[in-house]
């Protein structure tokens, strides 16, 4: 072939990549173009990509929540949630660090318990992400560091329901139904001791050991060792129902009638918090919630108060009110067990001498003040019409009278 026929050999390095430019326009002008990769991951993406797994999960539509994930730790969520009665599930994206193929991604979660929760409950959360065949998907979800965990991530979760509320846990079925037969007697005697607008309902999580306790707490494991349980709760408007979370290694060492006692109490707790405020002296409300609690079950005060009725025959009655700090856990047994003996008889004296209904007055009073300093006197002012210095003049010679030799 000759130069005038335009062969091969006539074209030069410029028109062989002329020509190589000209296909690669007219393959992008008939939308042939070669695959550009995926768009890079931010915000927007990673919150349409939870938002599609949230309606899936709330939805229980298995099709996309698969879509959506990827590996086991993927299904085992959907697995550990299936009996949770969800009325709410959402995330919050607020970080996203994205490599080539992974991603790691903080976000809050809002999640509802159905018929329990008014508003949703919040949790930081970490989510691993992969991307699969060019599409990002869900791998795993954890705790963020230093945040508490969330029962499912602890194992597969069973449910009770009631008319006193929900019980939730990663337990045996039979462990679930101990805790809602004792729900089921807390609720009403913790409602006869405070009547008032409440729920009349519980929300009680029964994890599988301390450590879990600890970890929905936020905790380390040791905080919470010898606590049968604690109640987590606000008490300002627009938030979700108080979690009454159980430690079950401190629960296995009790008897019938102490696991009874613990659960009201804490369901006193749950009764009364939108009433407990910062003013209020956690002699009050520990000691209502044990007042709830006695009086459902009563026995004889020495039996009930043994280390105020020892301090009492050693002629050492207490000079105050027991203060904050001494129902601080993690220091001496002995301490701790007479602050709640004596908010407990401070209670009881109050209901004795004066009546229940002023014994809540009192409580109304004190969680109603602005500042923890003068709660007390001011509280006892409004309703007994007597001082701090008053009362705990009759607080003492009650100890004596009821606890000492000759009672």
């Amino acid at each position: 072939m000759t130069e005038a026929d335009g062969g091969p050999d006539s074209r030069g390095p410029g028109r062989r990549r002329a020509a190589r430019l000209g296909l690669a326009a007219v393959l992008a002008a008939s939308g042939c173009a070669p695959p550009a990769g995926p768009a890079p991951l931010d915000g927007r993406r990673v919150t349409a990509l939870l938002g599609r797994r949230a309606t899936a999960l709330l939805e229980r539509d298995a099709a996309p929540w698969r879509a959506t994930g990827s590996g086991t730790g993927a299904d085992t969520l959907w697995a550990r949630l299936a009996a949770v009665p969800l009325g709410g599930w959402a995330y919050q994206v607020t970080g996203v660090q994205a490599g080539s193929a992974t991603a790691t991604v903080e976000a809050t979660l809002r999640y509802r318990l159905r018929a329990e929760d008014p508003a949703p409950a919040t949790a930081r959360r970490l989510l691993d992400l992969v991307r699969h065949e060019d599409r990002w998907r869900v791998r795993a979800e954890r705790a963020a560091p230093g945040a508490a965990a969330l029962l499912w991530d602890q194992g597969t979760v069973r449910a009770r329901r009631g008319t006193w509320g929900l019980g939730l846990g990663t337990g045996s079925a039979a462990e679930l139904d101990h805790f809602a037969r004792l729900a089921e007697r807390a609720v009403p005697a913790a409602d006869a001791a405070w009547g008032g607008d409440w729920p009349r309902r519980i929300v009680v999580l029964v994890p599988g050991s301390l450590a879990g306790t600890a970890a929905l707490l936020g905790a380390r494991p040791g905080t919470y060792r010898g606590v049968a349980a604690v109640t987590t709760g606000s008490p300002a408007p627009g938030t979700p129902a108080d979690r009454i979370i159980v430690n079950p290694e401190a629960y296995a060492g009790l008897d019938a009638r102490g696991e009874q006692f613990v659960l009201t109490h804490e369901t006193a707790h749950v009764a009364t918090r939108t009433a407990t405020g910062p003013a209020t002296p956690l002699w009050l409300s520990e000691g209502f919630a044990d007042w709830a609690a006695h009086r459902a079950a009563p026995r004889p005060l020495a039996a009930a108060a043994p280390a105020l009725t020892a301090a009492v025959a050693r002629e050492e009655v207490p000079p105050a009110l027991p203060d904050d700090a001494a129902f601080a856990f993690g220091g001496d047994a002995d301490d701790l067990d007479r602050a709640y003996e004596g908010g407990w008889l401070a209670c009881r004296l109050l209901a004795d001498l004066w009546g229940p209904g002023r014994l809540r007055a009192v409580y109304r009073a004190a969680g109603a003040r602005q500042e923890r300093h003068g709660a007390e006197e001011a509280a006892f002012r409004e309703v007994l019409g007597i001082g701090l210095a008053e009362f705990t003049a009759a607080w003492r010679a009650y100890l004596r009278q009821r606890l000492g030799p000759a009672a």
